[in-house]
């Protein structure tokens, strides 16, 4: 909370008209920069930190890391973008920092720091470029990358040594500037979620893409915090059954040099370069630091509907690439201490793919990252993260490793431990495949189940060992160290690849759009359109798409583990083709409000819907501990077997043969653990027969100790589901499965 004299001297700020709503980048100086004097102020916090000091006097704290930098010019700029300079004469323990009375929230600005032009050593100081405070809670302006912001000469003649030419002309017009933000929300009146992971159904989203096009949201909000915030967008996921939203980063972003020379943007946002301020363009009340309000808005709002906020985050890379790319913030600021270097230290240790790596084992940078998560958390309100390419944030010197610093604070810090913590266990450098190797407190983005299930609906597995594992919680990756099923987040479409419609409509990508020769995307899409390449007319492979649709949502949602559907998926939602979208800010993007007007995607939402408030009300197909496959009673009883289409449980030989049906049997006898009160759980049992075949298979119902009989909850052979439940069957009756169809049937005695 702020005491009442900083409120105060906000308030007189705004009352003066000083608050400003907007600004711009800001322009050329036509005259050497007014001096304005510092006072010493503190080391920590670091960033802009506004208050009222002892004698009265109210201003901000400024406090930057720049190791081994020679100086540090504080830049303020007014409303018409002219600039004034403060130099932090301090420097304590690497942090320069200085306190500016007068320097009120909504107060623009940015660093130049002074040092070494040595690109051979690694250092890449030029105090002609602004730079963007690492730490400011709000960024106004966009970055337009003229060769103005690049350190070094863009276009010198000879590119093999342009990176080590230094560019003397002015940044500032054209890059943005933080923002002062003073923040005196407490979070009293908010209450989280503190949805188990068990109980988990994530739903992955983009704050722009998922409201732009909704006819019942105000055409303002449209696209924004505000927007995600409105009642029909949270009707939409509570109708869903929706627990959690994972957003697409959210974190202020740049669009790459290539992207704004063909007319496009970066459209996802894995471009990171401010790790505390919320996206601006994503705001709709302006972007002056009203932009960390209405965020907080939107996570409250969601909050109150019982939904949680995780964010995916970039912590691994940073928008300024490599060597020849521009300098906007921490690559002028300390080069050497921000990034990895390779052992020619002009060049930069790439393990993302994006032309840097963030040297997090550098102690100052590891705090950077634990600072803005711990922001986000205590003061943004989100309720997790989900770690882009985490296995480069946990790499040591070069190699992956568990035990590494960034892992290490994770584990035992008292915010960041508590929350839900998510990781993409891959990065592009050798090595970075770490799928199932995280420590507990970790769940993975598990892509050998995307993988097993893509493959098992097309009919492409060699057996269905692979099959089985998916379906039960993949213990083989994930029964160690005191780890659950949840540990896995069981996809089968994310923001990269298909959407799940076009997952069986294109066997190919389509990603000219893209303007690079539809070179880029994945070639393993591991699909099958059904006959026909594309959108269709004939009625029989449409048919069969959206059969396969059923069948692919109603695998994913009867799996052990942790579900994620991606927005969209519920609804037919297509990007014609485009399997890397990552810069398509229009239509192909966007999610098309109108696919609920036909009948035929209506349907599809009401059987997700369905499906996961089955799963809410079903702890089988929630567990929280794997599956033992032992015998629960004297009868023989175990909590899962698997049958083939005889009704007979699968020999070893079984699980070595192809096979297009498999049945799998969950037991709710004695489930383990404890509900609320610290009862026993108990609940229903369910034979759920998957068929991938061309053709329909005769299947026998298993007899006792399974069953007596059966009644049918789900068959996604059935466009609509009116007809499905309630039909029951004898144990051992041999019933028709329809191809390519999934059966759920409950034990009804």
């Amino acid at each position: 909370m702020s005491s009442a004299a900083e409120q105060e001297a906000v308030a007189g700020h705004q009352a003066t008209g000083n608050g400003r709503q907007a600004a711009t980048n800001g322009v050329r100086r036509a005259a050497p920069p007014p001096t304005v004097s510092a006072r010493p102020g503190a080391p920590t916090p670091l960033g802009a930190r506004f208050r009222v000091g002892p004698d009265g006097v109210a201003g901000t704290n400024f406090a930057l890391w720049a190791a081994g930098a020679e100086g540090v010019e504080l830049c303020l700029f007014d409303e018409t973008g002219r600039e004034s300079r403060v130099r932090l004469a301090e420097l304590t323990h690497e942090i320069w920092h200085g306190f500016v009375p007068g320097v009120l929230p909504g107060q623009r600005y940015g660093y130049r720091v002074h040092g070494r032009w040595d690109p051979w050593t690694g250092a890449r100081w030029n105090p002609a470029k602004l730079l963007l405070d690492p730490y400011a809670r709000a960024v106004d302006g966009d970055f337009s990358l003229p060769p103005e912001v690049y350190g070094h000469v863009r276009d010198w003649p000879q590119q093999h040594v342009a990176d080590t030419v230094r560019d003397e002309r002015d940044s500032a017009p054209y890059v943005p500037k933080g923002v002062v933000v003073h923040d005196d929300d407490d979070w009293a009146d908010d209450r989280r979620p503190k949805t188990p992971w068990a109980d988990s159904v994530i739903y992955e989203l983009h704050v722009k893409g998922f409201t732009r096009l909704h006819p019942d949201i105000p055409e303002d909000l449209r696209g924004t915090y505000a927007g995600l915030a409105h009642p029909a967008a949270i009707e939409h996921l509570v109708k869903l059954g929706v627990t959690a939203v994972e957003l697409l980063p959210v974190h202020q972003f740049a669009h790459e040099d290539h992207l704004l020379r063909r007319g496009l943007r970066n459209y996802w946002g894995y471009n990171s370069i401010g790790y505390f301020a919320p996206h601006a363009a994503y705001a709709a009340s302006g972007t002056t630091g009203q932009q960390v309000g209405e965020f907080k808005r939107m996570v409250r709002a969601l909050h109150a509907a019982g939904i949680e906020v995780i964010l995916d985050v970039v912590y691994n890379h940073t928008a300024e690439a490599g060597e020849l790319g521009p300098t906007l913030s921490l690559k002028g600021i300390d080069n050497r201490g921000y990034y990895r270097l390779q052992d020619d230290p002009r060049r930069y240790a790439d393990y993302t793919g994006c032309g840097n790596t963030l040297h997090v084992v550098q102690p100052h940078v590891l705090r950077l990252i634990t600072d803005s998560l711990r922001y986000w958390v205590t003061e943004m309100g989100v309720d997790g993260f989900r770690f882009d390419l985490a296995a480069a944030l946990a790499r040591s010197m070069h190699d992956v490793d568990m035990l590494s610093p960034f892992l290490a604070v994770i584990a035992q810090d008292p915010v960041l431990r508590r929350v839900k913590l998510i990781a993409e266990p891959w990065d592009v450098g050798s090595g970075g495949y770490q799928v199932g190797a995280f420590p507990p407190l970790w769940t993975e983005w598990n892509d050998r189940y995307r993988n097993a299930v893509r493959d098992f609906w097309r009919h492409a597995l060699p057996d269905v060992r692979e099959m089985g594992y998916r379906l039960s919680g993949s213990s083989d990756l994930y029964a160690w160290g005191g780890r659950r099923p949840y540990a896995s987040v069981n996809f089968i479409t994310a923001h990269d690849g298909f959407t799940l419609r076009d997952l069986v409509s294109y066997e190919r990508k389509h990603n000219e759009a893209n303007g690079e020769g539809n070179r880029d995307g994945t070639d393993d899409n591991r699909a099958w359109n059904g006959g026909a390449e594309g959108e269709t007319d004939d009625e029989s492979v449409r048919a069969l798409r959206r059969r396969q649709l059923r069948n692919l949502l109603t695998t994913l949602l009867l799996s052990t583990g942790v579900p994620m559907l991606v927005a969209g998926d519920e609804l037919g939602r297509t990007q014609r083709g485009n399997n890397n979208a990552y810069c398509q800010d229009n239509e192909i993007s966007w999610l098309d409000w109108e696919l609920l007007e036909d009948p035929g995607w209506k349907a599809l939402f009401e059987l997700t819907s369905r499906l996961i408030a089955l799963r809410h009300r079903h702890p089988v197909l929630r567990r929280r501990a794997f599956f033992s496959g032992r015998a629960q009673t004297a009868d023989g009883l175990r909590d899962l077997a698997w049958f083939t289409s005889r009704g007979a449980e699968m020999t070893e030989q079984d699980w070595y043969a192809p096979a297009a049906t498999l049945g799998m049997y969950l037991s709710g006898r004695d489930i383990p653990g404890r509900d609320e009160r610290g009862g026993q759980i108990l609940d229903d049992s369910f034979l759920a027969v998957l068929h991938a075949g061309e053709g329909p298979v005769r299947f026998v119902l298993p007899g006792p100790p399974w069953a007596e009989r059966y009644e049918v909850v789900v068959d996604t052979g059935l466009e609509e589901q009116r007809g499905a439940p309630g039909v029951e069957h004898p144990a051992g009756t041999e019933i028709t499965v329809p191809e390519r169809s999934v059966l759920l049937l409950r034990v009804a005695g």
